[in-house]
């Protein structure tokens, strides 16, 4: 069976041959490029661009397992991929910490000016201008007694909240329709409705995927309901929020600032508004990454396929309706699923 996949420096390749499967590796950069990666294999690892669209997988017949690196999966046209007997797979978890982490970084650096204040100094303005110093100084605030709020409460905002923790907030507040109360009781977190969440926060760490139902979540209306001295940050992804709403609420002071590891179109436009502002920072998605994600991700994406191909469940799977399409498959014309041994529906903890 054959294997392809979008190059990488960190690919295991290793793997897939140990475990007797013909490699295929190659940058697809293109639609038409992505089509001629995978139109013979049987499994593929695949990353973010170029898309994983309907009109890709109808050009891969033998197709019955791709492996997306890292949490997201917004970049495979999942409704397709079901509708095909197509199983699709991330790495849930293997990139939490380094997340959460960045959304702490990125809001201590609002609250504490760290970017500022590092640039004021390096330009001699400590000695220069004492007085500018002091107005740094002065526009520094604690997390301390302040209510925090979570939107999303997976993995990475789970562990978002204990980092928090330490630093003592008055409240950790967090809204996610699919979390119930017990579970964020471990973390001394209580769930709320979207709008109360929106209306008490002084610190809001976004945490939620890009799906049809969080697309522009954090929209003008979101930003109207929000206090103005509110700061925003985002290490999801760029469709959760409107970034012409967003910027215009930076301007106008409707929101007191912001920190964005993710925009709308990545990479961010040189010209884009968001980067001339004084009260916003972009970092270029870079939040998940650290010397240990990039060695254990590849395992576990390449272990997804090497699992299925083999009869075994996969670590994750994100279109779980396909069970049904292949278990219908497999009664008739099991097609692409020809002499691949049947798994169990459940999957591996």
């Amino acid at each position: 069976m054959k294997i392809s996949l979008q190059k990488s420096t960190f690919d295991r390749t290793d793997l897939f041959r140990e475990a007797g499967f013909e490699v295929k590796q190659a940058s697809a950069k293109n639609h038409d490029e992505m089509i001629d990666l995978l139109k013979d294999a049987d499994g593929a690892q695949v990353g973010t661009y170029p898309l994983t669209s309907r009109e890709v997988l109808k050009a891969c017949p033998k197709l019955k397992v791709l492996s997306r690196m890292g949490v997201g999966v917004d970049s495979i046209d999942h409704d397709a991929a079901t509708e095909m007997g197509i199983l699709v797979c991330n790495v849930p978890g293997v990139n939490a910490s380094e997340v959460a982490d960045h959304a702490m970084a990125l809001l201590l650096a609002l609250t504490r000016k760290v970017v500022e204040s590092v640039n004021s100094t390096r330009k001699g303005l400590w000695s220069e201008n004492p007085k500018l110093t002091n107005e740094y100084r002065l526009g520094v605030e604690r997390i301390a007694g302040h209510t925090v709020g979570i939107l999303g409460f997976g993995n990475i905002g789970r562990a978002f909240a204990t980092r928090i923790r330490g630093f003592g907030p008055a409240n950790i507040i967090a809204y996610d329709p699919y979390v119930p109360q017990f579970v964020a009781d471990l973390y001394g977190v209580r769930m709320v409705e979207f709008q109360e969440l929106l209306a008490k926060v002084d610190y809001l760490s976004i945490h939620c995927s890009s799906t049809a139902e969080t697309r522009h979540l954090i929209n003008s209306d979101s930003l109207m309901m929000m206090k103005k001295t509110v700061m925003i940050v985002n290490t999801s992804r760029g469709p959760v929020i409107d970034e012409t709403a967003l910027t215009d609420a930076l301007k106008n002071e409707r929101v007191r600032a912001a920190a964005l590891d993710v925009t709308e179109i990545e990479p961010v436009d040189s010209n884009n508004p968001l980067l001339g502002l004084p009260n916003c920072m972009v970092t270029p998605h870079s939040a998940g990454f650290s010397p240990t994600f990039l060695h254990e991700c590849p395992i576990r994406q390449a272990e997804n396929i090497i699992r299925v191909l083999n009869g075994q469940a996969p670590h994750s799977l994100t279109n779980p309706e396909v069970i049904k399409t292949i278990a219908v498959m497999r009664s008739s014309d099991p097609g692409r699923w020809h002499d691949i041994p049947d798994f169990s529906t459940a999957l591996a903890l």
